[in-house]
């Protein structure tokens, strides 16, 4: 196990460099850069600037080197400093704005995984050990409009049907008077009371998918000789469902860390807009709509850091519950 575990670390160092590098590019891509752009907003607004000015902001931003040099500067502060660089639409380091939301996203994203891994788990179960029952025809009709609905088409309807019936605005996290009021029990009472059409909403679409993982491969674990052999000498259906079927079921579960991670960190952009969430999924879109590339960058290389990571855990923890996974697939003989 310990092998296995050094071997993944190992896998790591190379991989975020790449990474970092990959990001770099991509957000290098599109044609301009933010002062180009800012440039144009200028002077659609009647202001010119001069070519001294203009200079001046392409060295604020280290905009006057070449692109490696640039990404020598930015990977350089980050790694030796923890300075994600400053944002150039907002004027303020990348750090502040990505913490000032990420708390909220979290909270969120943290509730939005215990509901999703929570319904999967209990609806995949009973619908594999009720095949073919009116019950698992019921949630495979749901699954099938989670997966394929939108979660922001969901996000519209919801908020239509409440404020048709009760004239109550279920946009945002907080009420009105609670938006700018500092945090008090009040604050987290009316959270609380907005904060399950998110969880519903994002939660949905992935539920849905996971539902119809878990009943398929729990249906193929009861069909499988060790199953039929158990129940043959009388073990008990509850605790041979338990020990070792659903052990086995819930690994793609598992696996789904390494996307999960990340998702917590940048929530659901297009759901988060919709509701108006004050979260960081509509700051990053915002950063790559104003090309701000070290806000943009620093947030994809987060998400990335985290995908790394949590495919890191999730590859020991399936090790540790699948013993045929850490010896790759090889099993001592007898």
């Amino acid at each position: 196990m310990l092998s296995f575990v050094a071997r993944r670390l190992t896998e790591i160092i190379p991989l975020l460099i790449t990474l970092s590098v990959i990001i770099f590019v991509i957000i290098q891509l599109p044609p301009g850069d933010f002062v180009t752009l800012r440039i144009q907003q200028l002077e659609m607004a009647g202001t010119k600037l001069s070519e001294a000015e203009i200079a001046n902001l392409r060295r604020q931003y280290y905009l006057d080197i070449p692109p490696y040099q640039q990404y020598l500067v930015w990977i350089r502060n980050i790694i030796l400093r923890g300075d994600f660089g400053m944002s150039m639409q907002w004027q303020r380091p990348v750090s502040e704005l990505i913490g000032e939301r990420l708390a909220l996203t979290m909270v969120v994203s943290i509730l939005t995984l215990l509901f999703t891994w929570g319904v999967s788990l209990t609806v995949g179960i009973y619908s594999a050990t009720h095949q073919y029952s009116f019950g698992d025809y019921f949630f495979s009709f749901l699954g099938f409009i989670g997966i394929s609905v939108p979660g922001f088409l969901v996000a519209l309807v919801i908020m239509y049907l409440v404020l048709a019936r009760t004239g109550v605005a279920m946009a945002g996290l907080f009420s009105e008077r609670f938006v700018q009021a500092p945090w008090n029990w009040a604050k987290v009472a009316d959270a609380l009371k907005h904060v399950w059409l998110p969880i519903v909403v994002i939660g949905l679409s992935g539920t849905a998918g996971l539902i119809r993982t878990m009943r398929g491969l729990l249906l193929d674990e009861l069909q499988q000789q060790y199953v039929i052999t158990a129940r043959a000498k009388g073990v008990a259906e509850r605790k041979l469902l338990w020990k070792y079927p659903v052990r086995l079921a819930v690994n793609p579960l598992i696996s789904t860390i390494g996307w999960l991670l990340p998702s917590i960190v940048s929530g659901e952009a297009l759901v988060s807009i919709v509701l108006n969430m004050p979260t960081t999924g509509p700051l990053l879109l915002q950063s790559l709509l104003a090309q701000d590339m070290y806000l943009a960058g620093s947030f994809l290389l987060v998400t990335s850091a985290l995908t790394v990571i949590g495919t890191l855990l999730s590859d020991i923890l399936l090790a540790w519950l699948d013993p045929r996974i850490r010896f790759g697939g090889v099993t001592e003989e007898a």
